[in-house]
């Protein structure tokens, strides 16, 4: 089929076929082509669900240690900081 959009090839190797099994076995029926389009779209539904859990995870870490550290540096300690950089 025509198209102007790029095109890939993946060779069924061990671990490839592994995978496109498991994937027959949640999606029964589906075409062996069919079923790494879903495995596509299941590996990227993961990556961006881990990414917010970590995303998530970090933004918890910075709000519990939100301001518990204020009397570690003065009112003026970025200015004191600063006398000692070039110009």
């Amino acid at each position: 089929m025509p198209t102007t959009r790029p095109r890939h090839q993946i060779t069924e190797t061990p671990a490839v076929a592994h995978a496109i099994d498991q994937a027959a076995q949640r999606w029964p029926g589906e075409p062996r082509s069919k079923l790494l389009l879903r495995l596509l779209d299941a590996g990227r539904d993961a990556l961006e669900q881990n990414d917010h859990h970590v995303n998530e995870a970090r933004r918890e870490a910075i709000m519990a240690s939100s301001g518990k550290y204020s009397d570690a540096f003065g009112p003026n300690y970025l200015d004191e900081l600063r006398q000692d950089w070039p110009a």
